[in-house]
């Protein structure tokens, strides 16, 4: 029976589209790209290997034509769609309305090839009744030029990808990969390390007061802090450079206290009385933030949910699917008329006629051409559906809360409010003037805040925080309740998050929106970055990739010529760009550049020891850090003669723990490890019961003891292990400590039912165990001496949860944005953490307790959470097939003109 074909890229719409279009269609899905370039040598059509260009599957010498090949697991599926196609009367290509999606199409079409029937291109921005009803009735015709831009893109990634990646492979390490933006994400996490690697504090202090505005002024305490002395302003954290040095023109105009000039400043105004030299207010203002484009989302995903951009976009691609939100893949912040009024309907239903403006708001894209923008990232349909109408749960419905608040806020009123900055002066005892500064802002209308507050990076002042002061005015007087010298340290520039990394990207105008996530999970799959926390950090082996790249292939990784790809490809896709030209002048190069294969087939010598190292603590310490096949590690001078340890004058080498920062291999770490290198043995002597021998040695885990098992012992055989306590060291831990340590877990004694009671160590500290029961010890030499009876006196004691009662929180934070649940800080066995009541997540080791924000604590509650339960099943491993595919020479409607080599 004839009907109408519509192929789309997913099941999960294919089931959702064929629910609002009837009996008369076929729904299917492609199932994503049904073919593309061939990924390995076992791909690659036997017609082109002997090609010169057979390794790119770009025929580079004519006209950048590329070979296209079906995956072997797409076949069984291509050949559906025929089965289907035979039948259809009219076929719709109903991808999705971006360069991917009209390539995706274009392939469908020159695969399928359909004959005397009606081909329709079926475009839509959300899955609604209505609007597929509408992309039936309004289709188009393939955009061409769409395609040649996606093609060129994915020419331009082969082209890179296959002609640097050797180059790694060769002077670096095998199995590395170089890509058009993923090297260029690399160098910018590897830039902001390198900038931490230089940093140097400085240290500065000022004076925190409480001042009092007298009875009757709410509030009457207030905070300030000192501003200036005698006219010149005291420096503070934005004063000083990376150096750890005052700015140049701040040199002379800047007061630079230390601890001894704030404290003598303190008592210098013990009994000095105040007055208010000025009070300036200023209106405040604040407009809605624009609706969600995919970048904004990734970002606000990240913040406030703790979500990575890979699954943000998996989420929403769900939620899309589903039916829930329009399209996720957009640099457009535009709503069309039916959104505004069904966001407009919500404020008025949710907050009131007086949180709605008299004329709806637009909102102009600040993308620079911007692509296939339909509209921004909303909910579906003419009348949104709140959270609660929606049934969704979990992380579908958390993003999908975020996308309708934002939507629902982008057309509310303006916040409205004042901001206040009062000014306080006193004279010193020895004829000094000094003034402090109180800061302040009111919000006296909250407008669209009411229902979405953005998430803020760095600890960042949030839009709806607000500090009141005291109604004050020039001359009255004031009196200081409290005087307290602060000192502070200038902070390194922070490490790239996912959110502040994708921001990046976009305001360098690197690579485009929906291809963040993806280049963000391939450098850390890659290993080039792995994650502390939020925070992203370069691995040894990027620095290496890095300066090759920068030395060999400064144009191909430059921020500048990075951008300036997506320029082309957006003339390409505009039809003001030829695809061949471009695709030439970057391969074969023209008058004003050289080209990338003459840069690959040029390079000339490379000094690949030479890549591989960097010097530790200056270029006069002696000691550089290589990256080296199983990965980094020191090396320094030799010992002197009579030096235990090592042969004198030979190098010294020592790995580096493979969570240690770049910017923490300070000179001294590096002399601490070399000082005790992992796997180097230090005899301790025999064991006077075993009579085996016992060594020392600095591991992976820390420094240990371990008895030394002779050649024939069998080979089930362990050697009695122990670490280190924490107030041992290598350097002076004797045979007598090893004898001791090597005696744990210890018998104490037996309790009156015989049960046996024994001493251990354990991952969470020191620890007496009888039966199931365990109780921990205060401390690591208690394990060694606790008697018998000290044992069943702390067995006595009723069993608290962890080692004491619980204390009050130091602080409380607020709700936390997944659970809801009040988060407060607390102290605990291993340092300070934040909790929900459900899940713990200890403060990083840049976090204190006075600093921490709800944000921050947010973020560590979603890693924590993230992690799901402490015991995981393994994952079954995938089966590995070996595919064998047929070629395809694609084809297309215009004539390729054959690139011209210069």
């Amino acid at each position: 029976m004839a009907h109408k074909l519509v192929i789309v890229e997913s099941p999960a719409k294919a089931r959702t589209i064929g629910g609002y279009l009837g009996d008369d269609y076929v729904v299917e899905s492609s199932v994503g790209h049904i073919r593309d370039l061939p990924n390995s040598a076992a791909d690659t059509p036997a017609a082109i290997k002997d090609k010169p260009w057979g390794r790119l599957a770009v025929d580079v010498d004519n006209g950048f034509v590329p070979y296209y090949v079906v995956p072997r697991d797409k076949r069984s599926h291509i050949a559906k769609l025929r089965g289907l196609l035979k039948d259809a009367d009219e076929l719709y290509l109903a991808t999705d309305e971006d360069r991917e999606g009209e390539a995706i199409a274009w392939h469908l079409l020159d695969e399928l090839k359909p004959k005397g029937i009606p081909v329709h291109r079926m475009v839509f921005h959300e899955i609604t009744r209505a609007a597929i009803l509408a992309a039936v009735d309004n289709p188009r015709q393939i955009n061409d030029d769409l395609v040649e831009a996606q093609e060129a893109r994915r020419i331009l990634d082969r082209l890179y990808g296959y002609e640097v990646s050797p180059v790694l492979w060769k002077k670096v390490m095998s199995g590395l990969s170089a890509g058009r933006v993923q090297s260029v994400a690399t160098r910018l996490v590897v830039d902001r390390e390198r900038e931490r690697i230089a940093f140097r504090v400085a240290s500065y202090w000022d004076l925190e007061g409480t001042f009092d505005a007298g009875s009757g002024k709410e509030p009457r305490m207030f905070p300030a802090k000192l501003h200036s002395i005698d006219e010149v302003r005291v420096a503070g954290g934005s004063d000083f450079g990376n150096d750890g040095e005052l700015k140049d023109k701040r040199q002379s105009d800047r007061v630079h206290l230390d601890r001894s000039a704030a404290e003598g400043l303190v008592a210098a105004l013990r009994d000095t009385s105040y007055d208010v030299r000025s009070v300036e207010s200023k209106p405040y203002r604040r407009q809605p933030y624009a609706p969600f484009r995919t970048t904004t989302m990734q970002q606000e995903a990240s913040r406030k949910l703790g979500m990575t951009a890979s699954a943000t976009m998996s989420v929403a691609q769900r939620l899309y699917e589903g039916g829930y939100i329009t399209y996720m893949r957009t640099d457009s912040t535009t709503l069309s008329s039916s959104a505004v009024a069904a966001a407009r309907s919500q404020v008025r239903e949710l907050f009131g006629a007086e949180y709605l403006p008299d004329a709806p708001r637009t909102y102009a894209s600040k993308v620079k051409n911007a692509q296939e923008a339909h509209e921004a990232i909303r909910p579906s349909g003419d009348r949104f559906r709140t959270p609660a109408e929606t049934g969704l749960t979990g992380e579908q419905f958390r993003l999908y809360e975020l996308i309708w608040m934002r939507t629902v806020a982008s057309q509310m009123k303006d916040a409205v409010g004042h901001s206040v900055t009062i000014r306080i002066g006193g004279g010193t005892s020895d004829g000094r003037d000094v003034v402090f500064s109180a800061s302040g802002r009111v919000i006296t209308f909250h407008g669209f805040l009411k229902a979405y507050v953005e998430g803020t990076d760095n600890d960042k002042r949030k839009d709806d925080a607000e500090t009141p002061l005291p109604d004050l005015h020039e001359g009255e007087p004031v009196s200081a309740a409290s005087l307290t010298p602060q000192g502070h340290e200038t902070k390194p520039p922070a490490r790239y998050t996912e959110a502040t990394l994708i921001k990046e990207l976009e305001d360098r105008e690197i690579g485009r929106p929906s291809t963040y996530a993806s280049i963000i999970g391939t450098i850390l799959n890659r290993g080039y970055v792995y994650k502390k926390g939020t925070a992203l950090v370069p691995a040894w082996i990027a620095f290496s990739v890095v300066r090759l790249l920068e030395e060999h292939f400064p144009r191909q990784i430059s921020y500048e010529f990075t951008a300036g790809m997506e320029d082309v490809l957006d003339e390409i896709a505009a039809g003001r760009a030829d695809r061949i030209t471009e695709l030439a002048e970057f391969y074969f190069g023209s008058d004003r550049v050289i080209g990338l294969h003459q840069l690959v087939n040029e390079l000339g010598e490379i000094d690949a020891k030479d890549l591989a190292t960097f010097p530790v603590g200056g270029p006069d310490s002696g000691i550089v850090l290589r990256v080296g096949r199983y990965g980094p590690y020191l090396e320094g001078p030799g010992r002197a003669d009579g030096e235990a340890g090592g042969e004198a004058g030979a190098a010294v080498r020592a790995n580096v723990p493979d969570d240690l920062p770049p910017d923490e291999l300070t000179l001294t770490k590096a002399k601490e490890l070399l000082a005790n290198p992992a796997g180097e043995e230090k005899e301790l002597g025999v064991h006077p019961d075993t009579g085996l021998r016992v060594v020392a040695k600095n591991g992976r885990y820390g420094p240990y003891v371990t008895e030394q098992l002779p050649e024939d012992a069998p080979k089930n055989a362990r050697p009695r292990t122990s670490s280190l306590f924490e107030s041992m060291s290598l350097d002076t831990v004797s045979l007598d400590d090893a004898v001791k340590l090597l005696s744990l877990p210890r018998v104490v004694g037996t309790d009156a039912d015989g049960v046996e009671i024994t001493a251990q160590n354990g991952r969470y500290g020191p620890y007496l165990k009888k039966g199931t029961d365990s109780r921990s010890l205060q401390s690591e030499e208690q394990l060694l001496g606790i008697t018998l009876d000290e044992a069943l006196a702390i067995y006595a004691q009723p069993k608290q949860r962890g080692r004491a009662a619980a204390a009050p929180p130091l602080k409380e934070l607020g709700s936390d944005p997944v659970s809801g649940a009040p988060v407060v800080v607390k102290s605990g066995r291993f340092g300070d953490y934040v909790t929900d009541g459900e899940y713990n997540a200890t403060l990083r080791k840049e976090d204190t307790v006075d600093a921490i924000t709800l944000e921050r604590a947010a973020e560590l509650l979603a890693e924590r959470r993230a992690k799901g339960p402490a015991k995981k099943t393994a994952k079954r491993g995938a089966k590995k097939t070996t595919k064998k595919t047929t070629a395809k020479k694609a084809t297309k409607k215009t004539t390729k003109r054959a690139a011209t080599k210069r």
